[in-house]
């Protein structure tokens, strides 16, 4: 239980760092046999500022917990 506490302490303060995710997909438009037309969308993953905390406050509860026992 420790160590899914300090995992959910370092996820919680990157998700306080970086406040969302951007990338890239690629989707097939047409494909009319060696001729292919994709088109590239930018997606974003974003978060809010409390779940970074409940985060990581829920991994330092779960590690004094399981250091108490």
């Amino acid at each position: 239980m420790k160590t899914l506490g300090i995992i959910l302490i370092v996820a919680g303060i990157a998700m306080l760092l970086f406040r969302g995710i951007n990338f890239t997909t690629e989707k097939k438009v047409v494909d009319l046999g060696p001729v292919e037309i994709n088109k590239k969308e930018k997606k974003s993953v974003n978060w809010p500022l409390y779940a970074g905390a409940i985060v990581t406050i829920a991994g330092v509860a779960i590690t004094i917990g399981a250091s108490r026992k």
